[in-house]
């Protein structure tokens, strides 16, 4: 089991429950969740430790976003081939994905990553200019990944048809 596998199966990322994440409205909230996250920290200044509450909040709509939306009508979004090529990246290890597909994943992963270390500094140290390049970075890595996920997903239409998997996307017919 990979290590999305993992992290998929923790945020409770299984069956319906992917298809729901794969609902744009779930995509497109949960993208300004990291600068949410920043400005819920950088209000410590401000409001002390009363910053823990908008911190919250912010941490409880992560864990609930991914199951906030019914699934979506259509897969023809960007945002939702994006999550649904996601199921295809964890279980790479069980059906092989396309060879153009296995380095760029890996490569957005760690230009997201890169970017943390700068905001947490950042926020530590009270430069809003580390803070907003962090963000950048890490927005830029994430998205981009994002939109390599739309085009796993796409490339992968074939390999569906033929070898459904227990976690692979409903076609939208049977969509309720």
């Amino acid at each position: 089991m990979s290590v999305d596998s993992r992290m998929a199966k923790a945020f409770g990322l299984e069956g319906d429950a992917w298809q729901r994440h794969a609902n744009p409205w779930s995509v497109y909230t949960r993208i300004p969740i990291p600068p949410l996250l920043v400005a819920a920290i950088w209000s410590r200044r401000w409001v002390g430790w009363r910053a823990l509450a908008p911190v919250g909040l912010v941490l409880a709509w992560t864990v609930v976003n991914p199951r906030a939306f019914p699934p979506p009508r259509s897969l023809d979004h960007w945002a939702s081939r994006g999550v649904l090529g996601e199921i295809h990246w964890a279980e790479r290890a069980e059906v092989p994905i396309p060879p153009r597909h296995r380095v760029a994943p890996n490569v957005l992963s760690a230009i997201s990553a890169l970017g943390v270390p700068f905001v947490a500094r950042g926020l530590v140290v009270e430069n809003g200019w580390m803070v907003l390049f962090g963000l950048a970075v890490q927005s830029a890595g994430k998205n981009w990944f994002i939109d390599r996920m739309a085009l796993l997903y796409d490339d992968m239409a074939p390999v569906r048809a033929a070898t459904p998997t227990p976690s692979a996307p409903r076609p939208v017919a049977a969509l309720p």
